[in-house]
């Protein structure tokens, strides 16, 4: 199972990676939420006698519903801080530099 969710951390994260700069923060929990539901479908498929209460205490971190194996923590896409903006200012309105912006006459004071 540590394999699988190093593996599934690493293909979420780096599909989150791409997408980060759209709004995307709810897309990304509702990605996370169905791996985590497919995950503990495979568990109980894996281990048929499993009670939930039995799967919350082997394979989740104590007191919440995160799952983690042998150091290996399912963080999913939703752990990719989402950027609005793909440079370091925002530019806004007029603001954007474009080729067609006209530029103010420089004022020749020649004396």
């Amino acid at each position: 199972m540590d394999e699988l969710l190093a593996s599934l951390n690493r293909t979420l994260r780096g599909w989150a990676n791409y997408f980060r700069h759209g709004v995307s923060k709810a897309v990304f929990s509702t990605v996370d939420d169905h791996a985590w539901h497919r995950i503990v479908r495979w568990i109980f498929h894996k281990h048929s006698r499993l009670s939930w209460r039995q799967l919350r205490r082997r394979f989740c971190r104590p007191g919440s519903w995160k799952l983690i194996c042998d150091g290996v923590e399912f963080t999913g896409a939703s752990s990719v801080k989402v950027i609005r903006y793909r440079y370091r200012y925002r530019y806004r309105g007029s603001n954007i530099p474009t080729p067609w912006t006209p530029r103010p006459a420089v004022a020749n004071t020649g004396g």
